[in-house]
This record gives structure tokens, C-alpha cells and sequence, in this order.
């Protein structure tokens, strides 16, 4: 019991910590972000361009007279084929539905909108690429021609895999790799199957046995167990 509540203990002060989506392209993770800000003047055409927001890094390519290529989840898209009512500013409402339908915009604003009141880091990813980037002008075109309404996945092709396809030439999310990294932690952890197992007890004793209960209680743990 002693084991289970310090596992518990430190997953929780871990994720109080952690960012689990915050960009880590970066050397130095305690520099802070307003040295790399650059100010809007200099910032080419085809540029990469990042922006820390709460839970996560959002990510654009500039395309020149302050517009920003950007891939973002939309579910008016869905809804409507009204070109003004979904080029406006898109709402948490929006964006939440568009990540449970899947639905993505690859969408231009202008780089205030993207922004939204961030520090902007510029080409940030460049000397942590394996590749190289692309010519400006290639990586500004890359963008354009895709835009428009594409499928969405949270981990598997989000606006980091947008751009990066874009400038580098192949797809990458360094933000999905660290989260999958956090899973495996877990179910590595021997004491996840202890605490499945209390609470697939706890859920038998509270609702009775039954397959709904029963069923979880036994596979849940095994397969932690069989991946550990």
C-alpha cells in the first residue's frame, strides 16, 4: 500500500509539473522564451514560427505581409460551407469539437491572431532537425498548397507535423514523441498494475460483479503486467 500511494504521490506531482506538450526542440529548457522573440519585421516569408500556449506549442509558417499558414481542429467545417463565418477567429468550442471529430482547418491569420498575445520564436526547430530546412520560398509554397480542410489527429498529424513537413520535407511532432515517452513510464511501472487492480476492486465491491467490472479488473492489469 506504502508503494502504491508514493507511485500515486509522484505521478500527480509529475504531471503538476510537467508540460507534457511543451516544445522540447530546445538546448536549454530554462532559457526563457522572450530572448528568442523576433520582432515582426524580420520575419521571412517560409519562416517557422512557435508559440507556447497553456497545454501545449502551437505552430505556423509565415507566408509574408503578416500571414501565418497554420493547421488548427475546426468543426464549422463540418457544418457550414460559409467562407466568412469560418475564416472568423476560431473558439475553444470549435477547436475541442473539431479534436473529438477530427477536423482540421490548414488555415491563414494574420500573425496577431496566431500569436494571440505569445511570444513568437522564429526557425526555433532548425538546428534540432536531422534535415535540413527547405528553401524559404519551397516551404511558403508547401504551406499554401495545403490549405484548406484535412483530417485531424491529435498525436499523429497536428499543426508541429504540418510544419515540419513543410520545412523539412518529412513529417515530426517532438510534442507527440514526448508524450508517448510518458505513457511508456507508466506502463512500465510495475506499480500501475497495483493500482489498477485496487481500483478494479474497489469498482467490484461498489457495483457488484459484473462483466463490466470483472472483465476490466483482469485484463487491465495483465496487460500492464504482459507490457512492463
Amino acid at each position: 500500500m506504502l508503494q502504491l500511494l508514493t507511485f500515486l504521490v509522484q505521478r500527480i506531482s509529475l504531471l503538476s509539473k510537467l508540460n507534457l506538450f511543451e516544445s522540447s526542440w530546445s538546448e536549454d529548457e530554462d532559457r526563457p522564451r522572450h530572448e528568442h522573440r523576433c520582432p515582426p519585421h524580420t520575419i521571412r516569408r517560409g519562416d517557422l514560427l512557435e508559440v507556447p500556449r497553456t497545454l501545449f506549442t502551437h505552430y505556423g509558417i509565415y507566408l509574408g505581409d503578416n500571414r501565418v499558414a497554420h493547421l488548427i481542429p475546426d468543426i464549422l467545417p463540418v457544418l457550414t460551407s460559409d467562407q466568412k463565418l469560418i475564416s472568423s477567429v476560431i473558439t475553444n468550442k470549435r477547436l475541442i469539437l473539431g479534436c473529438m471529430y477530427r477536423c482540421a482547418t490548414v488555415r491563414v491569420d494574420t500573425l496577431e491572431d496566431f500569436a494571440y498575445g505569445s511570444n513568437i520564436l522564429v526557425n526555433h526547430m532548425d538546428k534540432m532537425m536531422k534535415n535540413q530546412a527547405l528553401p524559404n520560398e519551397d516551404v511558403a509554397n508547401r504551406a499554401e498548397k495545403l490549405i484548406g480542410r484535412i483530417q485531424y489527429s491529435l498525436l499523429w498529424n497536428n499543426c508541429e507535423h504540418f510544419v515540419t513537413y513543410c520545412r523539412y520535407g518529412s513529417a515530426a511532432s517532438r510534442q507527440t514523441d514526448k508524450f508517448c515517452e510518458y505513457l511508456k513510464s507508466i506502463i512500465r511501472d510495475q506499480r500501475s498494475v497495483i493500482a489498477t487492480s485496487l481500483l478494479g476492486f474497489i469498482s467490484i465491491v461498489s457495483f457488484g460483479m459484473a462483466p463490466a467490472t470483472t472483465l476490466p479488473t483482469i485484463l487491465i492489469p495483465f496487460t500492464l503486467w504482459m507490457a512492463g
